[in-house]
């Protein structure tokens, strides 16, 4: 049972993974929570490095007592599951800065899985490259694209700083926007080489690669927010929170705000 812990705002994210009970609000229906819901199997939370404090100590009660309470309830339901948690932050520097509690880390540190970076397994990219290709022409309607020779060279030689979903949002991208039915170079839109520029400086923080290709996406749309938070695979009120983390004098804002 998958979730994402980065693409809901941290009201959703509480119910969406400990369930909601029936007349907390208006029109409110009690719903089971991702925790529920994988009883007996894994739950799979994606970017825990993303949750706020408050959920943090909650997760560590399910991990700890292994039990919780649905939002609005006040029963504690036992569960017995698997939980694995990813991330592409760095936990132990963000428990140093008293950002990550020290207990859930080691809680969660149990068997650990270090996935290289894209860059030193190029050999995956063009079975990754199929796959996407794929995946997201038959959910953009447009089946059967192709990659030309000189746009898999170009995914081949690229240094990927955001790893896989940076090779997935530029294809993602080149899907929905290339003009015919074989994807080119200049439809990925890669910066490589000199013109790379500051996207490919190992020396950024995830957060400005992530501000960069955002940028990136909304500029290939033309300002259209709902079309970026397409091709980001993320939703709309979340591409706008991440707008508003970034200073005011990025060029992102300056882009147009096509709905």
């Amino acid at each position: 049972m998958p979730l994402n812990c980065a693409a809901l705002p941290e009201s959703l994210l509480e119910a969406e993974l400990f369930g909601i009970e029936e007349g907390v609000a208006t029109g409110v229906q009690r719903r089971l929570g991702k925790i529920e819901l994988a009883e007996g199997g894994a739950l799979f939370l994606d970017e825990v490095g993303d949750l706020t404090p408050a959920l943090q100590a909650k997760l560590l009660r399910v991990v700890q007592e292994r039990e919780f309470e649905r939002l609005g309830g006040r029963e504690r339901i036992p569960v017995d599951l698997h939980l694995i948690t990813a991330t592409n932050r760095d936990l132990e520097a963000m428990v140093e800065a008293g950002e990550f509690r020290e207990d859930l880390y080691y809680r969660l540190r149990v068997v650990v899985i270090e996935i290289a970076p894209l860059r030193e397994r190029r050999t995956d990219i063009p079975l990754l490259v199929r796959h996407f290709l794929e995946f997201y022409g038959e959910r953009f309607g447009r089946p059967g694209l192709q990659l030309s020779r000189d746009a898999l060279a170009a995914l081949m030689s690229s240094p990927f700083p955001g790893n896989v979903r940076e090779l997935e949002n530029a294809l993602q991208a080149a899907i929905a926007l290339a003009p015919t039915d074989v994807i080119t170079e200049a439809d990925l839109r890669l910066q490589t080489g000199d013109s790379a520029g500051p996207a490919t400086d190992v020396t950024l923080s995830l957060e400005e690669i992530e501000r960069l290709h955002i940028e990136r996406v909304l500029q290939s749309v033309n300002g259209n927010r709902t079309a970026a938070a397409r091709v980001l695979g993320i939703d709309r009120s979340t591409l706008y929170r991440k707008m508003q983390q970034f200073a005011p004098d990025d060029a992102i804002r300056d882009i147009p705000k096509n709905i």
